[in-house]
């Protein structure tokens, strides 16, 4: 039973097992495998989950654990509160480590939220009314869309990539923020170290010196981009997490406060990586995205 639930853990901690089982209540529409992006003979593909009473807003959610997605992983019970809200959902799948390494595949995020942002109309929601979400990398993800998302090229060949990738509000589960500083100050878990190494994939070719990963470091941290102009953020994170240690919440929220930045993180008591309840505690999520996106304060 112990080596069950282990197996468990460690797949909702990967992203391959559901927060939820089956399908969620109520009624909603699902469109599969639409086509965001191409690289290198690629589908990049997006669900989308649209709901019976839409309320003109969408959250992005990141289908990815350990810098790895699949479109296997996508399940309608992970989005039910965003739907029982009125939230349009795009569950979107990205290039996995290590075919891909991180910074290719927060280039996919960012043309997912550029084509979701182009065909807002299509969708019915509001192209200035976009959440972001995840777990894990789905949430270091989220927090780089959250700070790093702009304007696109003006000149470019395609009208997607002339979109802005910016999101109007980010909330998510556990996210790495620093990998120089890990579980505390110096601990280099950037493709190096016990944990470092199990995501040794997600890294280019510059881990292999000191000098490079701290040069990686600044461009795939997401302590690195905070700044008072950031989208409003909200973080949930076990104070018992053995692999995304606690500390990694605890340094961005001080980083977020120096600069005044609109960052809240909620310490879930005792609990690791993942819980039972995080399916519930999305229910925070759907409040901050109320609060962000709508202007409804509850």
């Amino acid at each position: 039973m112990k080596k069950f639930l282990i197996l468990i853990l460690l797949g909702l901690t990967l992203g391959l097992v559901p927060l939820r089982a089956a399908e969620p209540a109520g009624r909603f529409s699902r469109t599969e495998d639409v086509v965001y992006g191409r690289k290198f003979g690629t589908a990049l593909t997006l669900d989308v989950f649209r709901p019976e009473a839409p309320n003109g807003a969408a959250v992005m959610f990141m289908v990815s654990g350990g810098f790895n997605s699949d479109h296997s992983r996508v399940n309608a019970r992970n989005y039910e509160l965003f739907l029982a809200g009125g939230y349009t959902v795009f569950a979107i799948v990205h290039g996995s480590q290590p075919r891909f390494h991180a910074l290719e595949i927060l280039g996919d995020i960012h043309r997912a939220v550029r084509f979701v942002r182009h065909h807002a109309a299509r969708y019915g929601i509001d192209p200035q009314k976009l959440g972001i979400t995840g777990v894990s990398s789905g949430g270091h993800l989220s927090l780089m869309l959250g700070m790093t998302g702009g304007p696109g090229k003006v000149d470019a060949r395609d009208p997607i990539d002339r979109e802005s990738s910016a999101v109007q509000a980010v909330a998510c589960f556990c996210p790495p923020t620093d990998f120089l500083n890990w579980s505390g100050p110096g601990d280099d878990q950037l493709g190096v170290g016990e944990i470092g190494t199990r995501f040794k994939g997600a890294w280019d070719a510059r881990i292999a010196t000191r000098e490079g990963r701290e040069q990686l470091a600044r461009e795939v941290s997401p302590i690195n981009f905070v700044s008072a102009r950031m989208a409003p953020t909200l973080v949930l994170h076990g104070d018992a997490d053995k692999l995304v240690f606690p500390y990694q919440a605890k340094i961005f929220q001080e980083k977020c406060r120096e600069v005044g930045a609109p960052y809240q993180l909620v310490m879930r008591e005792g609990k690791d990586h993942v819980w039972p309840e995080m399916a519930t505690d999305t229910a925070q999520f759907v409040a901050w995205f109320d609060r962000h996106l709508r202007g409804v304060a509850k």
